[in-house]
């Protein structure tokens, strides 16, 4: 045995000699700090409501001051909510399709052709209005189940699939409706339930509808029901990567059609809504809802790529419409302003999405 061992110590080996002249600092993982405008970037991409609520809030306040302390009445404020009530319903079912990274065009089509459902089955064939209105909800199912179908199964592109249903169920509507109207006196005696949500209540200074409380209600249930459920962030994941949400155990072609029969019925609640704001049954109504609920989506920070965005970006931005359309109409201004305003934030929105997509992505 050697001295060294004898002694109780023991000689470093050759491969450890070479380690003492190492690093043993410990690794740090730390970013290095962020500019600003990055700070910016990452809150936006974090919370795509923001934006849109910023400029809510900025437009009620310019026009507050352009128009005058009307503009911030109670009943104003209701105004704008009565007037957007239809696009945020609509704009609900949108948000559902475009956050799959679908689109769905048929939107108005089907709350038009669900609303027709309800009152012909009513007058022309006699049916209690309670099973008219379940008749037209399964109509509104049955369209989205189609565009869903075609969507995830066929493998279609959901901009040509709603394309093509927007025009067959305008001309469905067209056809079994044959352009008639049922007016409000016939509903008022043979059918108000039809016209419910039309009905009014005030709070205070403020005149509400029960339409704008099915919209409030319906935004809170899918905001909770995307944010605090699986299933709502399986619809962020198939519209994030389809493909790495499969291959984590989600049925995405199933998720997919669930997502388009849910818009479906959606509309369908739109279309009831539509015969209480109208107070009559037209089938020539609503024809540009499609393209609103777009706008209200866009504007309200939802990427048209799909998973990400927030239901209540949708609101905001149907909101952001809703004022720009009355404050111009109070101050006097040609109406071609609201659309040339409107057009202009909706570029300034996909920009906006993009610029945050970029550099926080």
């Amino acid at each position: 045995m050697s001295d060294a061992t004898a002694a109780g110590g023991k000689q470093p080996q050759e491969f450890e000699k070479v380690l003492s002249g190492s690093d043993t600092s410990v690794a740090n993982f730390e970013t290095q700090s962020r500019t600003p405008l990055e700070t910016a970037q990452h809150f936006l991409h974090s919370n795509p409501a923001a934006v849109p609520l910023i400029v809510l809030l900025l437009s009620i306040l310019g026009f507050g001051i352009a128009v005058g302390g009307k503009f911030f009445s109670a009943f104003t404020m209701t105004l704008i909510l009565q007037q957007v009530a239809i696009v945020g319903i609509v704009g609900a079912a949108q948000t559902l399709v475009i956050l799959t990274a679908g689109i769905d065009l048929s939107v108005g089509a089907i709350m038009v052709l669900s609303s027709v459902v309800m009152g012909q089955f009513t007058f022309r064939y006699g049916l209690p209005a309670p099973v008219a209105i379940l008749c037209g909800f399964a109509v509104g199912g049955l369209c989205g189940w189609l565009n869903g179908a075609l969507v995830a199964h066929m493998k279609l592109p959901p901009f040509i699939v709603t394309l093509g249903t927007w025009q067959i169920i305008l001309a469905a509507n067209f056809l079994y409706s044959a352009n008639e109207t049922i007016r409000s006196q016939d509903i008022d005696a043979q059918a108000p339930l039809l016209k419910i949500f039309g009905e009014t209540f005030r709070l205070g200074g403020a005149v509400f509808t029960f339409g704008v409380i099915v919209m409030v209600l319906l935004v809170a249930v899918l905001w909770y029901i995307l944010n605090h459920t699986a299933w709502g962030r399986h619809v962020y994941a198939v519209g994030d990567d389809p493909e790495a949400a499969k291959l984590s155990g989600v049925r995405v072609k199933g998720m997919l059609v669930q997502v388009y029969v849910l818009s479906g019925l959606i509309c369908a609640l739109a279309g009831w809504v539509l015969i209480g704001r109208l107070g009559s049954v037209s089938p020539t109504s609503g024809q540009f809802t499609n393209i609103e609920s777009i706008t209200a989506v866009v504007i309200g920070g939802i990427s048209l790529f799909g998973g990400r965005g927030s239901i209540l970006g949708m609101i905001f931005g149907a909101l952001i419409v809703g004022v720009f359309s009355l404050g111009l109409r109070l101050i006097g201004t040609d109406p071609q302003w609201t659309y040339l305003l409107i057009g202009l934030l909706i570029i300034v929105a996909v920009a906006i999405d993009q610029w945050i997509r970029k550099v926080a992505g």
